[in-house]
């Protein structure tokens, strides 16, 4: 066994190169959002909240990133109970709620995007728009 283990890290520049093709998306759609880039342990490296976008869904956007990056996954597929226990546990800081993709390249997470505000099919939508944008694979 390996006591080391290689890792793929988005850096700042990319971080606001997703942002900027979020905000973008989001505007095409006329759906404010609000948006967070985080790397792949879950630590915040870009946020906005668009002009009209909900207060409380930077809370939820935060939370949709940073799970998807902890179960590299996209959010919204855990049961209502585990995702209701992983939540108080986290205090918040887990969700199931739907609009958080991991940001992979090569199969490999360097991070990943939380949006919110508008619902989950459009969350997703801008999330899936910044992952093509951007050049990460698929999810």
């Amino acid at each position: 066994m390996s006591i080391t283990r290689e890792t793929l890290v988005l850096s700042h520049a990319g971080a606001m190169q997703a942002l900027a093709a979020a905000v973008t998306h989001a505007e095409k759609m006329g759906i404010p959002q609000c948006i967070f880039i985080v790397d792949a342990s879950g630590e915040t490296i870009a946020s906005i909240r668009m002009d009209g976008a909900k207060y409380l869904s930077m809370h939820t956007a935060r939370a949709k990133a940073r799970t998807a990056a902890s179960i590299n996954a996209p959010t919204g597929a855990i049961s209502f109970e585990s995702a209701t226990a992983a939540g108080i546990a986290s205090q918040g800081g887990v969700t199931h709620l739907p609009g958080g993709l991991p940001i992979r390249f090569g199969g490999r997470l360097a991070g990943a995007i939380g949006v919110g505000s508008g619902t989950g099919d459009q969350d997703f939508e801008v999330a899936r728009a910044t992952l093509a944008a951007i050049g990460a694979d698929a999810v």
